[in-house]
């Protein structure tokens, strides 16, 4: 008789077929199979929070399929995702199907590959019951908090709202920051920058006033800054200090789940939700040509920095064959893992560091082939020496003030001839960090000119996705896995939308927000919170009791909903419209902004006396190449911008392309911006094929 492997998804039980070969029967159980039910609260509080599981109504046919298979094999494995929802999901298949949980049945692949899959076959386990009360834990504690907050909310803000412990954190770090940039009062201040040449070179290189009489300078207007530029004249420019010493940069280490989100949002512009999928695409297996399916990356939830000597050996063999032996670092590269973290998988990494992502883009779509190369770069960079850099500091002195000017060059480019991580946002010294010419103490220099510039203190930027998700994973709020569902969350209930890659609050986010911090303080608190996801790991590792953990949860909450009714009896928050220039046809007033259950729509600010209202067009720049009309910002079933022309039906163009102002100088028609910074315009007009870089 066959032996039985379970996994979730098609795919990956495709890819594990092919190693496992005719003695096994892999299937998938697409997901959880048995959940809390949608009608009522499903956990009995008064009896230990014992959860009421049900089987999932859309999965019957599944579970059928599954018992009938299992009662043909004499060896089943529960071989889900090696994680805390895999765990649960194992634990769920072994009820239904009657599995003795003492017996070693459950496996686990850190890597869909030939040796991943065999290291998992050959190392059979238990079920991890700390592992699945964690999930449960969670999993209680969020129904407990949405079932019971959500319908406070419906009476008192909107219906339809929904509340979260992590998602209302989330919200409550947007609130906050838009509530500081409102709040921020800019500051004057002034600079005075210098561009100089060191003879007899004619190369001329900037310096910055840093101190005036050995003091810090702090110019706050014009007349100071007139006032020192006055006596700057006719003063000799001398080099007083010459610094010089060699840097060395390190590579990033090799990707986490939060890293991978963030750098893919900052390089790529991926949603964390996209950059998931993509991943999930890669670690379950695809058809590679030449190769059938394979895993081409480790799995992707995780936390470790830790990498296994095999993949650092193939890494290292592949540098030293790629680069040359002057690229392996002295000694095996080791990056420390934070304190706290199961250190259960490896770090996200290629499963096969041999495999240049050129060598696969034809086999795989263009977010994975993006993904790929990200991952993949990012590895065989963190096994690669550090580069070099020559760095020199000038100090040089003018009478009572000094200027200094910052530079470097390349000593030996180490790891960064194959990647360097991005950042949100590059410092003042790093934008002006240029290569200087050669100067000596002493050296006169010769006054190529000074200006003074006036500058504004600026309000802290507004969250990005990976900003956010760098803010939550630093204050402990939720885990890697959960940082796409809450940011897909809160955007699809309208508590946040984005501006750009920013991320603001509506005003029903903030409303919200404010409700909350008033009544339910512990539960958008970032501490308590964070608290919480300790309490859990401490389940995980067998140290805390998950009953226990809910128990002190669910006393201070249930006194702070009881509370907050009664505060609130007879009352109801408004969420405040915003006005628009719309005027309403039916009867002349201005139209406002209102959030309806599919979105952010226009209605008349005579409500209930006219009840007019219309959907919101948002007009770009260009016009249609097609037929002339305005191309206008549309919106995806996923949720993607596209742009469209306002003639739809009749005129079907469409382009995931921005618009910008300049026209085509071949046939007139728009110009579309393809790409990034380095992207290229082009123009969308059949038969035309005219492009030029940015």
């Amino acid at each position: 008789m066959p032996k039985l492997v379970i996994v979730e998804s098609p795919a990956k039980a495709k890819t594990i077929k092919k190693f496992l070969g005719t003695d096994f029967e892999v299937v998938a159980s697409m997901g959880h199979i048995r959940d809390l039910p949608k009608s009522k609260l499903g956990v009995d509080v008064e009896n230990n929070f014992t959860p009421q599981y049900t089987e999932m109504k859309d999965k019957e046919d599944v579970i059928k399929d599954l018992k009938k298979k299992a009662k043909k094999c004499d060896k089943i494995y529960l071989a889900t995702d090696p994680d805390r929802e895999g765990e649960a999901i194992s634990w769920h298949l072994s009820q239904i199907l009657g599995l003795n949980l003492e017996e070693n049945n459950r496996v686990a692949f850190n890597e869909i590959t030939k040796n991943g899959i065999k290291a998992g076959m050959e190392n059979p386990h238990k079920i991890n019951i700390d592992l699945v009360n964690a999930q449960q834990a969670r999993r209680i504690l969020d129904r407990i908090v949405g079932y019971k907050l959500s319908p406070f909310l419906w009476k008192k803000v909107k219906r339809g709202l929904s509340a979260g412990r992590v998602q209302s954190v989330a919200v409550r770090l947007i609130v906050d920051r838009e509530n500081e940039i409102s709040k921020f009062v800019s500051q004057e201040y002034w600079t005075i920058d210098g561009k100089f040449t060191a003879p007899p070179s004619r190369k001329y290189f900037s310096a910055k006033l840093i101190t005036i009489d050995g003091n810090k300078a702090e110019i706050t207007n014009k007349e100071h800054a007139d006032a020192i530029l006055e006596g700057l004249e006719n003063v000799e420019f001398k080099v007083t200090n010459v610094k010089k010493k060699v840097t060395k940069r390190q590579p990033a280490p090799p990707f986490i789940t939060s890293t991978l989100q963030q750098e893919a949002s900052r390089r790529l512009g991926f949603a964390s939700k996209r950059t998931m999928k993509a991943a999930q695409e890669l670690y379950e297996g695809i058809e590679i040509e030449g190769m059938g399916a394979v895993g081409l990356i480790t799995y992707m939830r995780t936390d470790s920095l830790r990498i296994s000597e095999e993949a650092r050996n193939a890494a290292n063999k592949y540098i030293a064959s790629r680069y040359g032996e002057d690229y392996l670092p002295s000694s095996p590269r080791i990056f420390k893992t934070k304190k706290n973290i199961q250190d259960a998988h490896e770090a996200i990494r290629p499963s096969m560091p041999e495999i240049e992502p050129e060598k696969v883009k034809s086999s795989l779509s263009n977010d994975q082939y993006k993904l790929y190369k990200l991952i993949w770069e990012r590895f065989i960079a963190s096994q690669m020496a550090n580069a070099l850099l020559d760095t020199v500091s000038v100090d040089i002195e003018a009478g009572n003030c000094v200027f200094r000017a910052s530079g470097h060059s390349i000593k030996f480019d180490g790891f960064t001839v194959l990647y360097e991580e991005a950042k949100d946002s590059a410092s003042e010294e790093e934008k002006e960090n240029k290569i200087l010419p050669p100067i000596e103490e002493g050296q006169l220099l010769r006054v190529k000119g000074l200006e003074g510039n006036q500058h504004f203190t600026q309000p802290p930027p507004r969250y990005t996705e990976a900003t956010l998700i760098k803010a939550l994973e630093e204050n402990g709020i939720g885990r890697p896995s959960t940082y796409a569902p809450t940011i897909s969350t809160i955007t699809a209930r309208m508590y946040v939308e984005r501006d750009g890659k920013q991320l603001k609050p509506t005003g029903l986010g903030i409303v919200t927000t404010e409700l909350m911090k008033e009544h339910f303080k512990h539960i958008v608190d970032a501490k308590f919170t964070a608290k919480m996801e300790s309490d859990l790991d401490d389940v995980e590792k067998g140290t805390k009791d998950w009953v226990n953990s809910l128990r002190d949860f669910y006393e201070d909450f249930e006194k702070a909903l009881t509370d907050a009714e009664v505060a609130m009896e007879g009352k109801r928050v408004r969420v405040p419209s915003e006005e628009t220039d719309e005027i309403c046809e039916v009867c002349g007033k201005n139209m406002v902004i209102k959030i309806g259950r599919f979105g952010k729509f226009l209605a008349c600010s005579g409500f209930p006396e006219c009840t007019n209202t219309k959907k919101i067009v948002q007009s770009t720049k260009g016009n249609c190449p097609l037929c002339g009309s305005k191309i206008i910002l549309k919106k995806s079933k996923k949720g993607r911008n596209f742009y469209g022309c306002e003639g739809y039906p009749n005129c079907n163009f469409m382009t995931w392309y921005a618009p910008v102002e300049d026209n085509c100088p071949k046939c007139g028609s728009t110009l579309f911006k393809k790409g990034g910074k380095a992207g290229k315009l082009i123009c969308e007009k059949p038969d035309c094929g005219y492009e030029r870089g940015l």
